[in-house]
């Protein structure tokens, strides 16, 4: 595509942000800060894009402020990227076609297949997993169902379809209000009584008592937000429900210096990162994610859109332009446990012992015959390991890196979820595109999500060499916002473009607060422990032996229960620890007892003997099964308060599988 100087708007100015920071009660976070030291001058070689504006991009910045020449070199870099991205795929033969919009039942049926609601829409026989999911809902994410839901019946009839199950049949009662009249739900076709809702507990809108950090800044420094993980991110849109005005949501000016800080609580229960989760508790994760991220953006006013694509021929063998997943698949028959693809670690690798004090790292390109040589190379020398690794200098390790990314057949933050990323742009406030961006990284699939998180931490490494290689957190993020945002399957639009402060803005937020993003709500593990819960209790004997069978079981459990009744009153657990000299203890526990405690306490234990095992691999506390598959417990996780939610699950020390 030719792109052309539009001549009529021009960019006058563009200030960028400083990164908010996030500090942890009882433990300091500091994200990167967007402090800049002007990069190596040079000239754009595709000057011409820079002049390419839009109000949606970067409106015009108020007059009596100059030129940012660190932020004009910034867009330099990405309209240089971009060009570089061009010519890239120029002769390329692409792996997807956009088709078009899908239609509304398309749209419906889709969404709530992802959402673990297929049944509802396939007549299927009602599984207790759906209704587990239903039964957890909030009052708003259940309207959002019955939402999608009503869409597909009203959009089946108007082909004369009659649908499977109408809505009426999972909605007993009309809503008036989805914030305030939830109806009741039922999947098996029969008017049900209403089940039970959770109601969430009720969000703190003023922290009156928060004092801030340390204010040795300036006078007119804002107090930091707090960000909860206790209540579902679309109760605390309800503003916008209604109709009023958001305190969240008032616009920051372009030519502010300074975000808003926030100041995130941990929960009582501890952090829970998401590979601290089991694989299938993830999975209903992802299901409560989907739902609530759709509840959330319908509270903004933003709609969230689908394409349709037809899927070409993708590769099977080599590494450029090979699925994740298949190379994932192939890495892990010869080194069983990799998260994510070899090359994409070796090249991070490489550029980390090479790279990261170069100026320009990144941004100044290898050249194009050399690249082009060593992509053919990697693809038929990889994985036989005769591939000099010698002969790769550190720019053209990057150029490889992001040819990677670009070329995949599949985004790296997936063709279903790839506009509701874009759609992050449209968000006014910081905070709410931070909760937007969390929910968004729970949605990715487990190789997509690692495969992100390994490039995040080079990136913020990369940044941490500002001082040496003159990629300021803007550089940076202007450099890898067209390698995320655009793929082969899709030519890079002059629409695209026009959304380039906004896609940096995005990964910006990325490096800065991956930490944070890679942590799993406690509003979601409250879901996934009622959903467990609930399937277990739908769990039905298929025969008259099996009846008997768990009647003689549940006997059985139940006085073991006692016994474990009379532990709980005194508050006593028994953790099971096998790679320790002891390997079982009985802990009392009070409101102070931690996870680390514990841990300690068995360490002092293995110092007084002879045993070594367990000085070979850290080992961490995990609760397992009860309404949770397993969970690896924080080091300052409050036991007490796990005890009390699941007094039925069983303690273990081990170290990690992975």
């Amino acid at each position: 595509m030719d792109l052309k100087d539009s001549g009529s708007v021009v960019l006058t100015a563009y200030h960028s942000f400083t990164a908010s920071r996030i500090h942890l009660a009882d433990e300091s976070y500091e994200p990167l800060t967007a402090t800049t030291h002007s990069p190596v001058s040079r000239k754009a070689p595709y000057r011409g894009l820079a002049r390419m504006s839009s109000a949606e991009a970067m409106p015009p910045s108020p007059p009596e402020r100059s030129v940012s020449r660190d932020s004009q070199d910034s867009m330099d870099d990405y309209w240089s990227e971009m060009r570089n991205i061009e010519e890239d795929c120029q002769g390329g033969q692409e792996e997807m076609i956009e088709r078009g919009s899908m239609d509304e039942a398309e749209l419906e049926e889709a969404w709530l297949h992802e959402a673990g609601l297929s049944t509802l829409v396939s007549g299927a026989p009602t599984d207790s997993p759906t209704e587990a999911l239903l039964s957890t809902l909030t009052r708003s994410q259940a309207a959002m169902v019955k939402k999608r839901l009503d869409n597909y019946t009203q959009t089946l009839r108007k082909r004369n379809k009659q649908p499977i199950r109408h809505v009426r049949d999972v909605f007993s009662t009309p809503d008036t209000s989805p914030a305030e009249h939830a109806p009741a739900m039922s999947t098996n076709g029969q008017i049900p009584p209403k089940l039970p809702y959770w109601t969430p507990p009720k969000a703190r809108h003023s922290c009156p008592t928060f004092n801030p950090v340390e204010s040795s800044v300036s006078e007119c420094q804002l107090e930091p937000d707090i960000l909860s993980f206790e209540v579902p991110y679309s109760e605390g849109v309800t503003a916008h429900r209604k109709g009023r005005d958001c305190r969240d949501c008032q616009k920051i000016r372009k030519g502010d210096r300074d975000l808003p800080t926030f100041q995130i609580v941990k929960p009582k229960q501890g952090l829970t990162r998401v590979y601290d989760l089991s694989s299938d508790d993830m999975k209903k994760i992802g299901c409560i994610c989907l739902i609530e991220l759709t509840t959330f953006y319908d509270a903004l006013g933003i709609e969230l859109k689908r394409n349709r694509f037809v899927r070409g021929r993708v590769r099977e063998t080599g590494i450029f332009g090979v699925p994740l997943n298949t190379l994932l698949e192939n890495d892990q028959k010869k080194f069983p446990g990799s998260k994510i693809p070899l090359v994409f670690k070796k090249l991070l690798s490489k550029l980390e012992q090479t790279g990261l004090q170069t100026e320009g790292i990144l941004r100044v390109p290898g050249s194009a015959s050399r690249v082009k040589h060593l992509r053919q190379e990697l693809d038929t020398k990889f994985y036989d390991g005769s591939f000099d690794w010698e002969q790769v200098r550190h720019n053209d390790a990057a150029g490889l890196l992001k040819m990677f990314i670009r070329e995949l057949p599949h985004p790296l933050l997936t063709l279903q979820h790839l506009p509701a990323f874009t759609a992050a742009q449209k968000i006014s406030s910081p905070k709410h595109q931070l909760q937007a961006l969390h929910l968004l990284v729970l949605l990715l699939p487990e190789v997509n999500r690692d495969t992100l998180k390994a490039l995040l931490e080079f990136l913020r490494k990369v940044v941490a060499f500002e001082e040496k290689n003159r990629m300021s957190l803007w550089n940076v993020s202007m450099i890898v916002a067209p390698n995320l945002f655009t793929w082969r399957g899709k030519s890079s639009r002059q629409e695209e473009m026009q959304g380039a402060a906004g896609a940096a803005h995005l990964v910006r937020l990325l490096i800065v607060h991956q930490d944070l993003l890679w942590t799993v709500p406690c509003f979601l593990i409250s879901h996934v422990r009622k959903m467990n819960e609930m399937a277990m209790s739908k769990k039905t004997p298929s025969s008259e032996k099996t009846k008997r069978k768990l009647l003689r079981r549940r006997t059985t459990d139940r006085e073991k229960e006692k016994s474990e009744v009379t532990d709980l009153r005194e508050g006593v657990i028994r953790v099971q620890a096998p790679l320790h000299a002891k390997v079982s203890m009985a802990i009392q526990l009070d409101g102070e007892t931690r996870a680390r405690d514990v841990i300690a306490r068995f360490d002092f234990e293995d110092g007084q003997g002879s045993h070594t095992t367990s000085r070979r691999h850290k080992c961490y506390l995990f609760e397992v099964g009860g309404n949770i598959g397993e969970r690896c417990l924080d080091p300052d996780t409050l036991l007490l308060e796990v005890y009390r939610v699941n007094p039925h699950c069983e303690w273990l020390l081990k170290s990690r599988t992975t």
